[in-house]
């Protein structure tokens, strides 16, 4: 499973000219999720999520985390986050989990950070062509793979 992480200002997601998702400071999360990603996966990618400490302290340092700043996070399913790049100049997305096993663990995703946030989360719609607007506050910008835990 891979998250990409944007501290932003504010941030929406748009469907068919409906927004689906919007919030103020907080982070944009690009989730992308691999066929062999897990529940443990969600579990400990949403423990990541929701403490990572980027947001500014009172001496201008990155020490705060989303419950800290009263922040906010938008939830972005994107597979193409596990594109295969090596040959040729068309991506291919093998690694990229099927829906059938990618919208469960996104469910979860969901699930995991409404409740370690104590409050719902923003989120797109799983599979659809999304319109994403932020403003990218920094600019931070983080990955995290869970592949990587050590």
């Amino acid at each position: 499973m891979r998250a990409v992480l944007q501290r932003v200002s504010s941030a929406s997601c748009t469907v068919d000219e409906n927004v689906t998702g919007q919030i103020d400071r907080g982070f944009v999360v690009l989730l992308g999720i691999e066929e062999a990603d897990t529940r443990e996966d969600v579990e400990w990618l949403a423990q990541k999520i929701v403490n990572m400490r980027v947001f500014s302290d009172e001496n201008g340092l990155m020490n705060k985390a989303l419950a800290d700043v009263d922040g906010s996070i938008l939830l972005i399913s994107q597979f193409t986050l596990f594109a295969q790049t090596k040959k040729g100049n068309r991506p291919s997305f093998i690694r990229a989990a099927k829906p059938p096993h990618a919208i469960p663990l996104y469910e979860e995703m969901i699930l995991a950070l409404e409740a370690l946030m104590g409050k719902k989360i923003a989120t797109g719609i799983f599979g659809a062509d999304m319109k994403i607007a932020l403003v990218n506050d920094g600019p931070v910008t983080i990955i995290i793979d869970t592949k990587n835990k050590e």
